[in-house]
């Protein structure tokens, strides 16, 4: 048979998705108007009393204060805009301000988002009022409409019309009037869910326009990754020259003395086996030193027990070969693995502090704790040495930023003269592959 269409009726949980969506809505229009009124008088009164008082320097604080809080009644739009629909907006992007004093409070004033913000403060009261207008006057004035029967009564009964059968008949009818505004209330009520969506649309349209800015976002997600690309690169020629030069200084020397040794050795079999023996154990304690020397260079770069056992045994293995006391606490989940790149960054991360603990902090106890959700893994190191540690440029712990940066994490150092000193490596988990 041809021609024929099935209509599939909508499931119960579709129905279920569409009324929380509908109240959701009606939440969103509705408690917007309170929160638009208050960003509508912070953004009005600090920008006039902010440039009213600029020459006296008072408005420069003023005006950052101002921005400041329009930003966050800006991520509390986005927020709930993102609630309501139940999809995420575009992105955004901020300036940090960098420097001191009040060149640090200029430079706050040039962030393009700051002002969007404060704009959409402004003109987004109207919108807010005209959709909590009609959101109340569309569902309160239907529901009335439907139950007109109930409370009709209670009109005065004018001979001379007025009601809404008289006005468009020019008619008088109780029944007729009772007809018509149940009719009238039942497609409101039947039609709010599409006025509501409407509504919220209107609002979000406004909230993706001003509050959002993907080509800012992304041009700003570029130059990151430009960084973190010439800060990979940075650590990656570090971490060689490095080696290079611990192989040169160890392996190396070791294994140039066992080939003396042996070819000593060679000379004397033939006519001396005797004096031949105290140079092979020789040759063989060299053999053994530089094959531990290079063992050590290994776990420096990727122990096997990091790739086989996990970032916590890894972590046990190095804190045992410190010469400091180590306090060691990983919280990470129980029978998970991370992602090879995160396991390899926070390993990097705790032995090079540890390194730096036992080299310079002259320090008794270095507390190690480690832990991870569903975002980031967190790396602590603190030690009760003398202090004074820094990220200067030349310093270990730049070397180790720049590791950080590679996978887009974040090194905070806390070092006053006297200690403690308080290492925190913050890695992100998006981006850096699967777990194994």
């Amino acid at each position: 048979m041809t021609g024929v269409e099935y209509v599939t009726a909508p499931s119960p949980a579709t129905r279920a998705v569409g009324i929380s969506r509908f109240w959701r809505g009606i939440g969103y229009l509705l408690g917007g108007l309170p929160v638009g009124i208050v960003a509508f008088v912070v953004a009005i009164v600090g920008f006039v009393l902010g440039l009213g008082t600029f020459v006296i320097w008072i408005g420069l604080p003023v005006l950052v204060l101002t921005l400041r809080a329009a930003r966050g009644l800006a991520v509390v739009e986005r927020r709930s805009t993102e609630w309501a629909t139940g999809r995420a907006l575009p992105p955004h992007y901020y300036r940090e301000p960098t420097g001191r004093g009040i060149g640090r409070l200029f430079r706050a004033l040039i962030d393009p988002q700051s002002w969007r913000d404060m704009l959409h403060a402004v003109v987004a009261l109207p919108l807010r009022i005209a959709t909590f207008v009609i959101t109340v006057a569309w569902t309160v004035g239907g529901l009335g409409g439907l139950l007109y029967v109930t409370w009709q009564w209670a009109l005065p009964d004018d001979d001379e019309g007025g009601g809404l059968y008289w006005l468009l008949t020019g008619d008088q009818g109780r029944a007729g009037e009772i007809a018509v505004n149940t009719v009238l209330g039942a497609v409101m009520l039947a039609t709010s869910p599409f006025v509501v969506r409407g509504l919220v649309a209107t609002r979000a349209g406004l909230a993706r326009g001003l509050l959002t800015n993907q080509t800012a976002a992304l041009r700003a997600r570029a130059a990151q990754l430009e960084l973190s690309r010439r800060a990979a690169v940075q650590a990656e020629a570090q971490t060689l020259r490095r080696l290079e030069r611990d192989i040169h200084d160890g392996p190396q020397q070791r294994l140039v003395r066992l080939n003396m040794d042996l070819e000593a050795v060679a000379r004397r079999l033939d006519d001396d086996p005797d004096k031949a023996r105290p140079l092979v154990a020789e040759a063989l304690e060299q053999s053994r030193e530089a094959l531990g020397e290079l063992r050590a260079l290994s776990r420096g770069i990727a122990p096997p027990i990091l790739a086989d056992r996990g970032l916590g045994p890894a972590l046990a293995a190095a804190a045992a070969r410190c010469p400091v006391q180590v306090s060691l606490d990983v919280a990470l989940p129980q029978g998970e693995r991370l992602a090879p790149a995160v396991e390899n960054t926070a390993y990097f991360v705790v032995t090079e502090a540890l390194t730096n603990v036992a080299k310079h902090a002259q320090a008794t106890l270095c507390t190690v704790q480690v832990s991870a959700d569903a975002q980031r893994v967190l790396v602590q190191v603190r030690d009760d040495g003398r202090g004074g540690a820094h990220l200067g440029k030349g310093h270990g712990l730049a070397g180790l930023a720049d590791r950080l940066a590679t996978v887009e994490g974040a090194l905070d150092v806390v070092s006053p003269p006297g200690g403690p000193t308080v290492l925190t490596a913050d890695i992100p988990l998006a981006g850096l592959g699967e777990r194994p």
